[in-house]
């Protein structure tokens, strides 16, 4: 068993992955749509004996996977979903990738094909730091969104409001929903009231 300061290590500098973690309960089957260099299937695989897998398109981070131990099958989100069968899976997460995916709306249904839960993270395009810099005349770069708009892979930028309103044309349940903010953004305390402002990142639990 790795030790807390180690598991801190792999996890717990992204905050909506350290509440990820904290949501999925022991031995449970877990997804991980674009899981990355696996840090949070690793830390689930440790500290809840969950199954887990990956699925991760990025050659070197699925090698990062391999290094770790977890399980990771390299394969594209928008083509391949179907290879999964369905409700083979307790959660799918998507952690702040459904941006960069051709159709959001699509995975989503996917997700919730393959499993009983979704668990959704992504940054918040409608966050105060965004709409100054719109307003200036500027694509929004922040802390959560570090690249200038030549240089990014968000395709599909979106805020909390839009989400709630795909999830509602899609019929899909939003069991729980998550405001997170970061060091410097404006009147933090805030966010739980007015999320769609002030939080710059948020996790969605859905389910059918």
């Amino acid at each position: 068993m790795k030790s807390d300061e180690e598991l801190n290590e792999i996890l717990f500098q992204r905050k909506d992955l350290a509440i990820i973690q904290s949501m999925i309960p022991e031995n449970a089957r877990v997804l991980d749509l674009g899981c990355g260099s696996g840090r949070l299937l690793k830390a689930l695989k440790v500290s809840k004996h969950a199954k887990v897998t990956g699925v991760e398109r990025d050659q070197q981070k699925l090698l990062q996977c391999v290094e770790r131990g977890v399980p990771c099958i390299h394969s594209s989100l928008d083509d391949d979903l179907v290879a999964f069968s369905d409700n083979t899976y307790d959660f799918v997460i998507l952690s702040r990738t459904i941006q960069a995916v051709r159709r959001p709306d699509l995975v989503l249904g996917e997700m919730l094909r393959i499993g009983k839960k979704g668990i959704v993270s992504f940054m918040n395009f409608g966050h105060i730091n965004s709409r100054i810099q719109l307003m200036l005349g500027n694509m929004p770069v922040t802390r959560h969104l570090p690249r200038p708009w030549y240089d990014t892979q968000t395709i599909h930028p979106a805020t909390i409001c839009d989400f709630r309103d795909l999830c509602r044309k899609k019929d899909i349940k939003i069991l729980r929903e998550i405001p997170l903010t970061s060091r410097g953004d404006y009147l933090p305390q805030f966010a739980k009231f007015c999320p769609n402002l002030f939080a710059s990142t948020c996790i969605f639990v859905i389910s059918r």
